[in-house]
Formats: C-alpha cells, structure tokens, sequence
C-alpha cells in the first residue's frame, strides 16, 4: 500500500503552544519538531486568533525592531480597544528560530492580549479556544523537501516578517494531533450590573465635586 509506505517513511512533525505569564497579558509560545531536517529553509506557525485575544500591532512593531520576535498579522491593522463582541478574527505567522542544539527544533513567542467581554451570568470566566498553528516551511534559496512528506500549503503566507511579498510555502502532509490550547479570561458577572453603575455615578459626582471645589478656591478668574 503506498499510503503505508508514506506514512512510514514521513515522520509526524509535532507542534505545541503555551500561555506564558497570567492575566490579561499573555505570551503565547509555539514549538515545533520537524520530522526531518529542513536545513536552509525558513519555518513559520500560522495560528488562527479569534476576536477574544489580539496581538497589539504597535507593540509588534517595537519588538522586531529589538529583534525580539518576528511576526505578520493578517489584516495588520486592527482596533486594539475594541471588546469581544465588536472585534473581528485576525491571522498570525509567527517566524520560528531554530533551537541552538537542534536543527529540527524551532521556537517563537508573541505577546497576546485578551478583550474585554460581555458581563456573563452565573460564571466569572470567559473561555477562548485558541487552535493549533499550521506549520509551513519555505525553501526559496536553498535547502530540500521530501516531496512525499510535504505538500503545498493553500496559504498567502508572506516571506518574512520584513519581506510581504508572499512565498510558495509547503505543510506537512500527516498533521500530528494537538490538544486545544483556552484561554479563560475573566469577566463580570451580569448580577453586579446595578451596584457597578452605581458606585460608577456616585465616583464620578464626587471628583468632579472635587474637581470643581479645587477650581472655585484656587483658581485665578478674570
């Protein structure tokens, strides 16, 4: 059977995700073992982010600039205040580096930020599923596939976190098998609506008093 004989042949290439840090502000780690060595060639993470977490394009733009991490958004414009319910999905590639003592070991962190969601009822979390990256490999200089354990990979990847110009990027043709990587992000609870406005009002009223107290007694009028 060719199938067997492929599968055989092509080992899995596995890759992982974490979330560093807690809170709101997080840093999501992408590993990835190839199956065989790609030498020469660049490997990237392509990740679905959904509108629950997003990466700040400005704050992107700082790290690269220190070298610090190497990554596309697509659309790279996005609205970094919005909530959940009013943000839109974005894509990410992430541009691994190779581990210093391996060559088929590759690694990249990006921080990631979650949106604010709607009170919830009942529960004080909202999940956020976050789904495997794809991996995808680019030999445009030099550096070898085996054509058996690769194929073309139907993405508009750009070249490089630098170049945009887009790549024939290949995947793997055997995807390994990953557990779902939530995020629980903390929300208010839909009961505390009322106490919250309040207490907001009654905040509000008593700066501007003092605000407007300050002004009438050490303020210079004309």
């Amino acid at each position: 059977c060719v199938t067997s004989d492929v599968q055989a042949a092509c080992q899995d290439t596995t890759v992982t995700q974490e979330l560093l840090k807690e809170g709101f502000h997080r840093d999501l780690l992408v590993k990835v073992e190839l199956g065989e060595d790609a030498g020469g060639c660049a490997v990237a993470a392509r990740t679905h982010l959904p509108a629950g977490v997003y990466v700040d394009p400005y704050e992107l733009e700082t790290l690269q600039q220190h070298n610090l991490t190497k990554a596309v958004l697509i659309p790279d414009v996005g609205d970094v205040e919005a909530p959940e319910y009013l943000a839109t999905d974005v894509a990410l590639v992430l541009y691994l580096e190779a581990e210093p003592r391996c060559s088929r070991s590759f690694r990249g962190a990006v921080p990631v930020h979650a949106r604010y969601h709607r009170p919830a009822e009942g529960r004080e979390g909202a999940l956020v599923p976050l789904e495997s990256p794809e991996v995808l490999l680019c030999c445009c200089q030099h550096g070898h596939l085996a054509a058996e354990c690769w194929e073309p990979a139907e993405v508009g990847a750009p070249c490089s976190a630098k170049n945009i110009a887009p790549c024939h990027w290949h995947s793997p043709t055997h995807r390994p098998a990953h557990e779902e990587l939530v995020l629980e992000v903390p929300v208010g609870l839909r009961e505390h609506s009322s106490l919250v406005c309040a207490l907001t009002l009654l905040t509000t009223l008593l700066c501007a008093g003092l605000i407007l107290s300050a002004t009438c007694k050490h303020g210079h009028f004309s």
